[in-house]
């Protein structure tokens, strides 16, 4: 018999439509790992409503985050791609956790922090803890923050241990929760004996860190307002050209990947991970040309490089059949995993087991 592959698991909100930058740096390399790891990839659209949402849209972008993932090469027949709501145990097992979990380190999340300041609340360090206490500027702020938007982070570690995973691709911006999971998921082990699998944090063997256009020195994000600076999986191709040709340089006029040149390293570098080059040959084959040299043949590597991206995505968001076949497949393999571990945690916790 051959050995059982570790366990990836990764998740994503749906929010929307992937940038570049989120394909590049990370689910392109997930696509790699589907040999190597048994992969799950959820889509979790729980955690999409702690923050004001419409319905109809939860639904709509929930589909396409699932072909999104599908025409950026997760293929389904050799992981499990799942919505997080199908599968029963998510929220279950996030109260079983929650019940071992102090506030106070849920308030200390910076996340929950910034979110919550961005909702009308001011926080500030109390003078014996770190314990976060919030001064509201009325009513209207104090009804923004919601019980889910504090839980966040223990239902992520649910999302993590239910399926106990041996890894998770995480970002900087998650590295603090993936922690707290490793800590509830040891906490656990201590008190009820040995449970989960402690989660390592996965490191892909290559990755890009894509920039704003419009600001190099920020992390290229659907979040900023000014559209210009985010180049998104399904523009159409004239969008990202123009994009692209109007993305901030710097000073001087050499093509050269350097600390003091943030623009044109960033090009260099969707250029590179775009086409497949390596930045120093680049570099060479463009000495002596000019700046809008540069963005035409980056516009023109990135359009290639979506080109089959996009006419996957239309094939399969057309396709609804296909999508409830993957999605249905997805979650019973998830499921089947997800009542072993959740029986498993219910009578270490001291659960009856339910009559058969």
């Amino acid at each position: 018999m051959s050995e059982a592959k570790p366990v990836i698991l990764t998740c994503a909100q749906p929010t929307g439509v992937l940038t570049i930058g989120n394909y590049l740096g990370a689910v392109k390399n997930w696509a790699t790992m589907l040999d190597d790891y048994e992969c799950y990839f959820g889509v979790v659209d729980q955690h999409a409503i702690t923050v004001k949402y419409t319905p109809a849209e939860l639904r709509k972008n929930t589909l396409s985050c699932v072909a999104q993932y599908i025409a950026c090469g997760l293929d389904p027949d050799r992981s499990n791609i799942f919505i997080q709501s199908h599968v029963v145990g998510h929220t279950e097992l996030a109260w079983v956790l929650s019940c071992i979990t102090p506030i106070g380190e849920l308030q200390r999340m910076t996340q929950f922090k910034e979110k919550a300041a961005k909702l009308g609340f001011k926080t500030a360090e109390s003078d014996d803890s770190n314990d976060l206490k919030f001064a509201h500027e009325g009513a209207r702020a104090q009804a923004s923050v919601n019980a889910g938007l504090l839980m966040y982070p223990v239902l992520m570690a649910a999302d993590i241990l239910l399926y106990n995973a041996d890894a998770v691709p995480v970002g900087n911006d998650q590295r603090q929760h993936l922690e707290l999971c490793r800590d509830l998921a040891q906490r656990f082990n201590h008190n009820y004996s040995e449970t989960f699998t402690v989660p390592k944090p996965f490191i892909p063997k290559s990755g890009a860190r894509i920039m704003s256009l419009q600001d190099p020195e920020r992390k290229m994000s659907k979040s900023d307002e000014n559209q210009n600076a985010t180049l998104y999986i399904l523009d159409d191709p004239k969008v990202l050209q123009k994009k692209i040709m109007s993305a901030v340089t710097d000073s001087g006029s050499e093509i050269k990947a350097a600390d003091d040149k943030p623009g044109v390293s960033n090009l260099l570098q969707i250029y590179a991970t775009s086409s497949g080059r390596e930045i120093t040959d680049i570099e060479a084959s463009l000495a002596g040309e000019g700046y809008g040299t540069l963005k035409k043949e980056v516009a023109d590597a990135v359009i290639a490089m979506l080109e089959p991206v996009q006419a996957k995505y239309k094939e399969v968001i057309q396709d609804k059949a296909y999508l409830e076949s993957v999605l249905k497949s997805g979650a019973e393999v998830a499921q089947k995993r997800a009542y072993k571990m959740l029986g498993k945690v219910y009578r270490k916790a001291g659960f009856v087991e339910r009559p058969r």
